[in-house]
C-alpha cells in the first residue's frame, strides 16, 4: 500500500500542515482537508508514516458524519476531492480527503468521557474528581462512569499540549449559550455513537469533538469525528476494569515510546521499529472493519 507522509498539491493555495492533516483553500468558502499517514504521539509527529492510516481516519469520519448528521450540522459539502485538484494530484486525495465548509473554529475542544481512564484516571486518583467535577469514591480504573462527563480543553498551538479547563472557564471564553450547546450536543453525539459501537463489539471510552461556526453563526461539527485518533476504542470482548484495556489506535506506538528512557517526549521524534508500525497499522485496519462491517476502501 502506498503511504502519504506529506502532500505536495500545487493547484490549490496551501493553508497549512497540521499534525496529521494538510489543508488547502478551495475558493473563499471551502477547504480541502487531506488526511496523511503521519502519526503524532505525545504531541510529537513521528518520522515514519503508518501506511493507510489517513484513509482509515478519513473514511471513519465520513461514516460518523453521515450516521450522526441528524444531531448537528457538519462540515461536509458533498464535493468530490478529486474534482478540485489537478489530474496528476488525484492520487494524493483519493480515499483520504474531503472538501469541507470553511468554518470559524471554536477554540475549545469538546471532550466526552464515558469511562475513567488516561489523564482522567490520574486526576481522579489525585483529587477524587476529573477536571474539577467531583465523582463518587471507589471508582476503578477503566470503570464506566455513572454518566458521560463533558470536560472541555483549550486548544493549544501545534506541538503544545491542550489544557483542560473548567466549564466556567469555557463559558468565559466563548459565552454561556454556545458553551451549553457544545456540551449538550457533544454528549448526545457520544451517547448515539457509543450505543451504535456497542452493537459492533466496541466500547468508546472517550472522544473529543471540534466545532466551528458558519457565516450565520450556526454551529457545525468539523475536522474529524470518532476516529481511532480522536477516541479511545476498546474491544468489548476483552474489556475489564482495573486495567488499561487494549485499544484500536496508536497505543502500540505510545507503549513503545514509554519504554525509551532517553527520549523526553519532545521533538525530534525517535525512530519507530518496523514491527511497531505494522502492529499499529493492523489495529487501525481492524477498527474500521469492526466498526463499519466493511474493509478499508483503497
Amino acid at each position: 500500500m502506498n503511504s502519504l507522509y506529506q502532500t505536495s498539491i500545487k493547484s490549490l493555495p496551501l493553508l497549512g500542515h497540521g499534525k496529521v492533516r494538510d489543508n488547502y483553500a478551495v475558493g473563499d468558502d471551502k477547504i480541502l482537508i487531506v488526511t496523511t499517514d503521519r502519526l503524532s504521539a505525545f504531541d510529537v509527529v513521528m518520522n515514519e508514516p503508518i501506511p493507510g492510516k489517513g484513509m482509515v481516519l478519513n473514511q471513519m469520519s465520513d461514516f460518523w458524519f453521515e450516521k450522526l448528521g441528524h444531531i448537528v450540522p457538519n462540515h461536509l459539502t458533498g464535493v468530490a476531492p478529486e474534482s478540485v485538484v489537478a489530474a496528476d494530484e488525484v492520487e494524493q486525495v483519493k480515499g483520504r480527503a474531503v472538501v469541507a465548509k470553511r468554518l470559524k473554529p471554536i477554540m475549545v475542544e469538546a471532550v466526552v468521557r464515558g469511562y475513567i481512564i488516561g489523564s482522567g484516571w490520574k486526576d481522579y486518583q489525585a483529587t477524587g474528581s476529573i477536571c474539577g467535577i467531583e465523582l463518587p469514591a471507589g471508582l476503578r480504573q477503566a470503570e464506566k462512569l455513572p454518566e458521560p462527563l463533558f470536560t472541555p480543553a483549550a486548544k493549544a498551538d501545534l506541538g503544545e499540549h491542550d489544557e483542560n479547563i473548567s466549564f466556567a472557564e469555557m463559558e468565559s471564553r466563548i459565552g454561556a449559550e454556545l458553551a451549553a450547546k457544545m456540551r449538550d450536543v457533544s454528549i448526545a453525539l457520544y451517547k448515539a455513537a457509543a450505543d451504535y459501537a456497542a452493537t459492533r463489539g466496541i466500547i468508546i471510552a472517550d472522544t473529543k469533538f471540534e466545532f466551528g461556526l458558519d457565516e450565520n453563526g450556526v454551529m457545525h461539527l468539523m475536522d474529524e469525528v470518532l476516529t481511532a485518533d480522536s477516541s479511545r476504542f476498546w474491544p468489548a470482548d476483552s474489556y475489564a476494569p482495573d486495567m488499561s484495556p487494549p485499544s484500536f489506535d496508536k497505543q502500540f506506538v505510545r507503549d513503545y515510546l514509554e519504554t525509551l528512557t532517553d527520549w523526553g517526549k519532545t521533538a525530534p521524534a525517535p525512530a519507530l521499529p518496523a514491527e511497531v508500525i505494522a502492529q499499529t497499522q493492523a489495529k487501525y485496519f481492524e477498527a474500521i472493519e469492526r466498526l463499519t462491517g466493511e474493509k478499508l476502501k483503497v
